[in-house]
Order: C-alpha cells, then structure tokens, then sequence
C-alpha cells in the first residue's frame, strides 16, 4: 500500500447495532474508504448514501466472501449472532480468516471475549478461542479485541432485579469490568482506523471492575429503593431460568457468564479504551443514571 493511499477499511455484520456504530464513527473521523458487508445490504442505504461501499456477504457462502473482502486492506470482524448450535460459529468465522487471507487482507481485528481460554466456564469463550486460533496460524496480522460483559444488559436486569426488592445472581462476590456497546464501538472503530500492523490482543473494559452487590447498590440509589443482591448456586440459577421458559443449553449458556465472573475471569480493568480513543470509558453509574427511564420502568 503506497504511503499516499488511506487503507480501505471493511466492517462486517455492519447492520447490527455494533458494525452500524462503528461505521458512523468511521464517517465522523472520515476514515476510509469504507466497505460494509451485510447478508441485507437493502437494510444499509442510508450508509451508501454517504458513500460507503455496501456489499453483500454472507458467513455460509464463502463466494460471497470472496467478493466481498476485494481490495480491502484492514477488516473489523464481528463475531456474528449464530450462537446455541455446537461448531456453527466457529465454521462461519474461520471461514472469513480464510477469506480474508485470501483477499489480501492485511490487519483483521476481531471482536472476542477478555480470558477466552480453555479454562473459562464461559460457554461462549470456545467460540472466540477457535476464531483467534484461527487468525493466530495465518499470515496476516491481528488485533483481538477481547471486551468484557457489556453494560447494556444492566438497565432491564436491573429493573426486573428492583420490581422483586433483589438482585438474583450466582456469581458469588466475583467481579466484572461492564463496558458500554458505545466505548466498544469507539475502542473498534479507532483500532480499524489505527496503522498498527502487527499482532496484539487488547483487553477492552470498563474503567472500574463491580460486584453484583455494587450493582445492586448503584441501582438502588438510582431507584430510591432498596436492593439487595442474592447470591446463588449455579444449578439454582439454571434450574429458575428453565422454570421461567428458557430452554436450559440457553439457560447454562447465561449462567455460565455467572460462573466467569465467580472465577474472576472478566476482573480485568484496562486503560485499553482510553489508549485508543483519547477517552476513558464510560462508568457504570453514569451509564444507569442515563438509563434512568429502562431502569424505572413499572416501578
């Protein structure tokens, strides 16, 4: 790539609510060219209205792939939303390593999980272990963006939590670092944008590390009401969730996030966000305060 040429920049998935952000992010620091690949190109328009290269691709079709990541120099790989079938996810994205090696695709950044390695009960975590392996054993050059728990499940936990007068949780008085979609999106679009060329995994956390007893007292002042977080066994935890309609592999599967936090694997706070964007991350109370109205909701 001459010195000259900005880098084309594609992002996948760029109709869920992450690739969207990051590519306005992109538009606003007018980085690029930028491609954005989708199975629904209809659904990002408004995107090629404001010259952004739409094209179609689809994890199960590698021709698609193919086309799609053409000429593209550094690529934000999304890990798509195909979760509860054993292998599927893992299939999809080591097909889009293989893709893009082929392309010529130089930097792949890839959305993962902080500690995905084969000694987390995070059921999730086998998943993005497989597609930095993946990435690990081909030529091109990577970043791993591993983002603890997003904070945007908190407002509705939390409100349902408060409408019982306690917080239900087996993740005993383990720790998690919650980061907002918005700091991951702005940690992502930054690192797409960024000249590093080389190979590094990137812990992308919230500025502080909270218990559910944290959680539960933020919100309580939030609220105006008391909130007192129940520690509870996991099996417990599966077992309510199957009784309230979840199927239980879905049901394990959450818990499972229980477990991780129990075992510290999501206690990792970071300056990661801030080394990136120039900005620190958002903390957790802010993000509650802001969403005052979800976590009020019926109260």
């Amino acid at each position: 790539m001459s010195e000259t040429r900005q880098a084309t920049l594609l992002v996948t998935g760029a109709s869920g609510h992450l690739g969207r952000r990051v590519i306005e992010l992109l538009l606003e620091a007018q980085a690029g060219p930028i491609v954005a690949s989708t199975r629904t190109p209809d659904k990002l328009a408004d995107f090629s209205a404001r010259g952004v290269d739409v094209r179609q691709a689809d994890f199960d079709d590698p021709a698609s792939l193919a086309a799609a990541f053409a000429g593209v120099d550094r690529l934000l790989l999304i890990s798509t939303d195909a979760v509860g079938q054993p292998g599927y996810r893992i299939n999809q994205h080591v097909s889009a390593v293989k893709a893009a090696e082929a392309a010529g695709v130089k930097h792949v950044l890839y959305t993962s999980i902080v500690n995905p390695g084969p000694d987390t009960p995070v059921v999730l975590s086998a998943d993005h272990l497989a597609t930095e392996t993946a990435l690990e054993a081909s030529s091109m050059g990577w970043t791993f963006l591993r983002n603890n728990i997003y904070a945007d499940i908190l407002p509705v936990s939390l409100n349902r939590a408060l409408q019982m007068g306690s917080l239900y949780a087996a993740a005993a008085d383990g720790k998690a670092a919650y980061i907002t979609r918005e700091d991951c999106a702005r940690a992502a679009a930054a690192a797409l944008a960024d000249t590093f060329e080389g190979r590094r995994a990137l812990d992308i956390t919230g500025p502080e590390a909270l218990s559910q007893a944290d959680l539960a007292s933020i919100a309580s002042a939030i609220a105006g009401k008391p909130l007192t977080y129940v520690a509870l066994p996991v099996e417990t935890m599966i077992d309510n969730m199957v009784s309230a309609g979840l199927p239980r592999p879905a049901a394990a599967a959450y818990a499972s996030f229980d477990q991780g936090i129990a075992e510290g694997k999501f206690d990792v706070v970071t300056s990661a966000v801030e080394e990136l964007t120039g900005r620190q991350p958002m903390r957790i109370a802010d993000f509650l305060a802001a969403e005052r109205e979800t976590l009020m909701q019926g109260l």
